[in-house]
């Protein structure tokens, strides 16, 4: 096993082990037949990914859209009925 390559026998017969590793040495990756199939990291590192760059607001001020005249007021109308 390289420093943080855990072949997927071993990561699954020491998987506590490699949860210690993710969460305290960085990514660990496991191998299937040889090469790299999945990444194991720890939950903060997760979330650093998947957070967005921008906020949702700071995301609508750079839409090309925000230079258009659209239209922004809502029916009056009532809704239609829907049986359930």
């Amino acid at each position: 096993m390289i420093d943080n390559h855990w072949q997927l026998q071993d990561a699954k017969n020491k998987f506590s082990n490699l949860v210690d590793k993710a969460q305290h040495n960085g990514p660990q990756v496991v191998t299937k037949h040889g090469k790299d199939a999945v990444v194991v990291l720890a939950i903060d590192e997760y979330k650093k990914l998947i957070k967005p760059k921008t906020s949702l607001v700071q995301f609508l001020q750079a839409s090309p859209l925000v230079k258009e005249d659209l239209p922004l007021t809502r029916s009056k109308e009532s809704p239609r009925d829907i049986e359930l």
